[in-house]
């Protein structure tokens, strides 16, 4: 009885795959934020380096992982596949469990897969820091421990709820040689914008993504760093899908549904986006996306154009959103609270490719308790979505007489998001809903695009 499914150090994938070359129609075009037409390389080349630029946009079908990076990866790639044997039988289902666990990095989660990758292409442009947003703390820590591989300062605007309820997560990134900073911040007119206007924020994505932009745009020797959401990142995460069929096919089988947590769409996509690439070849094989209902982007959410960030800064794009200036509630899944979504994952969710459901925060906790206590991992409150949607779809498989396959990515473990556990245990956790009416609100300060 096969557990653990281990590819070998020479079987890490040598290329990135890039979805965009698979596309029926291209995206739309990312627009300037402050003229409305189409953004071209010359308008991001302050932000980022033209390697990334072009991974960004071109219809290129694989990329090449640069051997530094590759080298760097062995350090925990390939990641290990589980067959979830003791879960199945905690939940007597029928149905077969697999899950991708990414949790095995330095960072404890599947963002390095695109930190290295962007430390490198950054320090080989000549730039000396990089800077970022981060929400749980997950991103921050990766950008961090790359910017000590490779010699560079790193700066990270911690939104302020995750930086009161994850202390270790920021003494983590300290650690590597991170400067963290709680956002919004007096550090920039972003920050300064925003408590000005409400000196309790807790701040959101949107508003940190705002200040790590800002401050690289005003400094010549820095650049910014985004963790999700852009395609480049996406593209670097595909490490994770391509392992994940080569362990399927060493056992023999292939999913009927794959499973990712979703905030901005790194993690969902590196496991789904060569999955997608089956589906349009052919396979029948569902990809499902999981949020939180007080962030709920992709199931609420309005398909359009929309700043990236809460100050404008940041390119306007075409994805699902809940409008740029959204707060999200102080749910414990921080990397789950941004207020759009990858651009890739959206238009593949509005085309049917894909799928979206979202969770309270309580059955996620239940589902993550019954995964620990059977499977022993402590999961990150992000991927706990992904482990409540893979029981949900094995159980419906037991209802349909079928016995299901369901792969789900295991994003990152939760040792730095214990408080949140203790609150469950505590029965201190709200099942919060974003309501209708403030959605609404929100989406009446979309961009005026043409």
């Amino acid at each position: 009885m096969e557990t653990k499914i281990l590819l070998n150090e020479n079987e890490i994938p040598r290329k990135w795959y890039n979805i965009l070359a698979d596309f029926k129609t291209p995206l739309d075009p990312p627009l300037h934020p402050g003229t409305m037409k189409p953004l071209t390389p010359p308008d991001l080349l302050p932000l980022f380096p033209m390697a990334l630029l072009e991974q960004e946009m071109s219809p290129q079908r694989w990329f090449d992982i640069p051997d530094e990076v590759l080298e760097i990866y062995q350090l925990w790639r390939p990641s290990p596949m589980y067959r979830a044997h003791r879960l199945e039988k905690a939940i007597g289902t029928k149905s077969k469990i697999y899950y991708k666990y990414e949790g095995v990095s330095p960072a404890g989660s599947h963002k390095p897969n695109t930190a290295v990758a962007q430390a490198y292409y950054n320090k080989k442009e000549g730039i000396k820091r990089l800077t970022t947003e981060t929400g749980a703390g997950q991103w921050g820590s990766a950008l961090s421990f790359a910017g000590a591989l490779f010699g560079l300062k790193v700066t990270v605007y911690m939104v302020k709820i995750s930086y009161q309820q994850k202390p270790y997560r920021r003494i983590m990134m300290e650690t590597w040689g991170g400067e963290v900073h709680a956002s919004p911040s007096k550090l920039t007119n972003a920050g300064r914008g925003i408590l000005k206007e409400n000196p309790d924020s807790l701040g959101s994505l949107g508003i940190a993504i705002s200040e790590a932009v800002e401050d690289a745009a005003t400094h010549d020797d820095a650049h910014y760093s985004l963790g999700s959401v852009l395609n480049h990142v996406l593209l670097h995460q595909t490490v994770v899908g391509l392992e994940a069929q080569a362990q399927m096919k060493k056992v023999g089988d292939y999913p009927d549904v794959v499973i990712g947590c979703v905030g901005g769409g790194s993690n969902f996509g590196g496991i789904a986006m060569p999955f997608v690439l089956d589906k349009f070849a052919g396979k029948n094989v569902r990809l499902l996306a999981v949020e939180p209902t007080a962030c709920p982007t992709l199931t609420k959410g309005v398909y359009a154009y929309d700043y990236g960030d809460t100050a404008k800064m940041a390119p306007i794009v075409k994805m699902y959103t809940l409008g740029h200036d959204f707060v999200p509630a102080g749910i414990h899944a921080g990397g789950l609270r941004y207020h759009g979504d990858s651009p890739i994952i959206s238009k593949l969710v509005k085309e049917g490719v894909m799928e979206a459901v979202a969770y309270h925060q309580n059955p996620v906790f239940e589902a993550a308790m019954i995964f620990a206590k059977s499977e022993g991992i402590i999961p990150a409150p992000e991927a706990a979505h992904a482990i409540k949607a893979a029981i949900d779809e094995a159980k419906k498989g037991d209802q349909e007489g079928k016995q299901r396959v369901v792969l789900f990515n295991l994003s990152g473990h939760g040792h730095f998001d214990l408080q949140a556990y203790l609150d469950y245990m505590d029965k201190k956790l709200p099942d919060y809903e974003h309501p209708e009416e403030a959605i609404k609100e929100a989406l009446k300060k979309l961009p005026k695009v043409a």
